[in-house]
């Protein structure tokens, strides 16, 4: 049976929270918005769309899409030099290359999502990358996944999961119909994510190798 694996990208396989936070508070300063909260404020958010970010951060909603033009052009400036692989992500992709077809499923712009990609060297082990731009309704709707496997043009029976490390990856994978595992290594609690999937691995690399286990029977 053929087995495809699609990534989420934040707290999943980078580490991009330095990137985000700086570029919040660049675009806070930029529009001249005086921000009460906290950093843990902004990364309780990520994973979630821009637009919902700013706006559960305070900001009106006719106003949202300026402050997500801002942050756009200053996350795409520094984002390669302030975002990194996780641990074990590399090694997890490589594994997962083995016995699996990959693509990635992300909230965040696909056109950055694919040069940070390519800024790692990691982008060949890709099929397609699915982002914001991508899909009308971003996770946890299930439509990026089912956009992602209708670009791969995936046909028939298939083993399918999402690797993730939010409740918005593994809502939309049961939306989706597909299987899933929740990751630790991000911004989601486990708790939270035992909620929605019966596999949760501390990184990604284990995350594959559940998958590869019980692709087996």
């Amino acid at each position: 049976m053929e087995k495809v694996i699609l990534f989420d990208l934040d707290g999943t396989l980078i580490d991009s929270t330095d990137a985000i936070l700086s570029t919040f508070h660049h675009t806070f300063k930029e529009m001249n918005y005086d921000f009460k909260g906290q950093d843990k404020d902004i990364k309780s958010l990520i994973g979630h769309p821009l637009d919902i970010m700013f706006q559960d951060l305070g900001v009106p909603q006719e106003i949202v899409w300026d402050y997500v033009d801002s942050y756009k052009k200053r996350y795409r400036e520094i984002s390669k030099q302030q975002t990194e692989l996780l641990k074990f992500a590399k090694e997890a992709i490589e594994l997962a290359n083995t016995f699996a077809r990959l693509s990635v499923v992300t909230t965040k712009t696909g056109l950055y999502s694919i040069e940070l990609l390519e800024h790692l060297k990691l982008m060949d082990y890709f099929e397609f990358v699915t982002g914001r731009e991508h899909v009308e309704n971003p996770k946890p709707h299930p439509e990026p996944i089912h956009k992602t496997l209708d670009l791969m043009k995936i046909e028939g029976t298939c083993d399918i999961w999402m690797v993730g490390d939010t409740e918005l990856d593994l809502i939309a994978a049961n939306s989706a119909g597909v299987n899933s595992v929740g990751v630790l290594c991000g911004y989601g609690e486990e708790n939270t994510l035992k909620e929605h999937t019966s596999y949760i691995a501390p990184n990604p690399l284990e995350a594959v190798k559940i998958i590869q286990n019980l692709s087996k029977f």
